[in-house]
């Protein structure tokens, strides 16, 4: 069963600071790409920033120039470096790797990491 296991959440003051850790089981399947998703309440779960097998990276437009997204291929992590944090990035942080068997793809998700940014 695959996992994914999430550290680094917390509280934070507006303009700080976060690191956030996402380290998987290996799998059978080929990982296509890792990332975080987060979701605040009352809203919908959405896209953070991801990065694929081959080194391509997307982010969300929210978090560009503040968030950096990178992966430690031999430590099977990827984490989420969080800087000049604003209130609105208050979320549940969610890791997120997408596999490929076949023509099938499938996401796993991690249990989700709480990031308060509060004065």
């Amino acid at each position: 069963q695959v996992q994914l296991v999430e550290s680094g959440g917390g509280l934070v003051q507006p303009g700080g600071s976060l690191r956030l850790s996402c380290t998987a089981s290996r799998s059978i399947f080929s990982t296509i790409r890792m990332g975080w998703y987060r979701q605040a309440p009352g809203k919908e779960r959405e896209l953070v920033a991801v990065i694929t097998s081959d080194g391509s990276i997307n982010y969300a437009d929210s978090v560009k120039g503040r968030f950096t997204i990178s992966r430690d291929n031999a430590k099977n992590t990827v984490y989420l470096q969080m800087n000049s944090l604003k209130t609105e990035d208050t979320a549940v942080y969610y890791c997120n790797r997408r596999t490929k068997h076949g023509v099938f793809l499938n996401d796993d998700w991690g249990q989700g990491t709480q990031v308060t940014v509060s004065s």
